[in-house]
């Protein structure tokens, strides 16, 4: 593997990902019940209060499709990586993979939500304008990407690993 592909990777992937996420939370997007499953409890809460409730636990038929696609999406994106990076093996394929995920899980967490999150007003839901000191939970998305996140990033990454192997 060359590292510096690598490198080249993982901020590619993490401008992908920022564009996937830009567009899941424009407009009335944001409103469904995937993004707001990716909201603090509290958020959650206070958003219900003038809105109508739905469903947004992990077991929502709605949070476990855009899951699902989630994983389909990142194993394509993850297998051209691992494919470009040289990956011949199942461990080779399932490495570089497992290591973009890790990487685009630090990214999301330092980045997107910990400084865009928490502070661009474009992605506080309606009604919960005010809760500045929420928005700036830490170590509720911390606790996120490392359970489920890390065990959500093995899927794509076994995926990958296999797909290595058989192709």
């Amino acid at each position: 593997m060359v590292w510096y592909v690598f490198v080249i990777e993982a901020i590619v992937f993490a401008a992908v990902f920022t564009t996937i996420l830009f567009v899941s939370f424009h407009g009335e997007r944001m409103y469904s019940a995937a993004c707001i499953h990716n909201y603090p409890p509290d958020i959650q809460e206070e958003y219900f209060k003038t809105h109508e409730r739905i469903d947004v636990s992990y077991k929502s038929k709605k949070v476990i499709l855009a899951k699902a696609c989630g994983i389909l999406i990142f194993t394509m994106i993850l297998f051209v990586c691992a494919k470009i990076a040289g990956a011949e093996t199942f461990w080779q394929g399932f490495g570089i993979a497992f290591g973009l995920m890790v990487w685009i899980g630090a990214y999301d967490t330092f980045i997107l939500d910990w400084v865009l999150f928490a502070n661009l007003k474009m992605f506080r839901l309606k009604g919960t304008e005010h809760m500045d000191k929420t928005y700036h939970q830490k170590w509720f998305h911390l606790k996120g990407a490392i359970f489920p996140g890390l065990v959500f990033a093995l899927i794509p990454a076994s995926l990958v690993g296999l797909l290595i192997y058989m192709f």
